[in-house]
């Protein structure tokens, strides 16, 4: 699933090629996503010109010229793509998680803005888009997300406080939005071994130290991620002509079996599940 960093970049991809286009044809070829089209979704969104495009956690905010948003979620594999009219289309994907190419099944939503068009695609179909009418709508769909974690509300008092009550392990705690949002699961392990914390470890347990740490490596994570363009689980060139590459400083996501990078530790890389979900660790460096 693409996390905050990826979803970064598909907004800053759009930012350039869609912002102050007006929508000229909405073609819906699949309206069974994660959550139902509504049957006036093309007609709410037609005519109407992009006025700005912005993130929200995992979430791109579409902001029309008639103050209404259309946001949408990507999912587990949904992927947004770029096509020009008059231009031969070998690199699509606006971000760099899955195929750089347009895949020719599973391509539900088409966005035409006269000579380019912006493709969904979701082969497992749990994105979603929505309509919100105005403003208000707006912050209250995202009213009980926490904050980003390069928000500065993101910060020891805050978590400190929210983690002395919570009695689940650290790492579900990570991934939990209202805690805060954005971060998934390649970045919460990451998260977890800079820090030099088990990822089974009681939230309520983390020491002040443990803390300090989170909150800095959480930031620093990821700002390096979006800096370097996201993580490419399949490394490719994206539309802007340039290459996702975080997956190159991985310490831990799937690294198991291998020797532990830090130089002083002679320990190996595990892996094991928590909630279903593939969590990496060193034992010896992260208590």
């Amino acid at each position: 699933m693409p996390e905050l960093p990826e979803v970064e970049i598909v907004k800053k991809s759009l930012i350039k090629k869609i912002k102050s286009r007006k929508i000229k044809q909405v073609i819906v070829r699949n309206n069974k996503l994660r959550f139902k089209l509504k049957k006036n979704f093309k007609n709410k969104l037609e005519g109407n010109k992009i006025s700005n495009v912005s993130r929200i956690s995992k979430y791109i905010v579409l902001e029309l010229n008639n103050k209404s948003y259309c946001i949408f979620h990507l999912g587990m594999s949904g992927t947004i793509h770029l096509v020009y009219k008059k231009k031969i289309n070998n690199i699509t994907n606006t971000s760099f998680y899955n195929s750089p190419f347009l895949p020719k099944k599973h391509n539900h939503l088409e966005f035409i803005f006269g000579n380019i068009k912006m493709i969904y695609n979701d082969p497992r179909r749990f994105g979603f888009f929505l309509i919100l009418k105005d403003i208000n709508n707006l912050k209250k769909y995202f009213s009980k997300l926490g904050p980003e974690p390069l928000d500065g509300n993101f910060n020891k008092n805050y978590v400190k406080k929210y983690l002395k009550k919570k009695n689940k392990n650290i790492k579900n705690t990570l991934l939990d939005q209202k805690f805060v949002c954005g971060i998934g699961n390649i970045y919460a392990n990451e998260i977890l071994f800079y820090s030099k914390i088990n990822p089974l470890k009681m939230s309520c347990k983390l020491k002040n130290e443990e803390i300090k740490n989170l909150i800095l490596f959480s930031k620093r994570i990821i700002t390096k991620a979006i800096n370097k363009g996201g993580s490419s689980i399949k490394n490719f060139i994206s539309t802007s002509g340039e290459k996702g590459y975080f997956q190159d400083s991985f310490k831990v996501y799937s690294q198991d079996g291998k020797k532990c990078p830090n130089n002083r530790c002679d320990g190996i890389i595990m892996k094991l599940f928590i909630s279903n979900r593939s969590t990496f660790l060193c034992k010896k460096c992260q208590k």
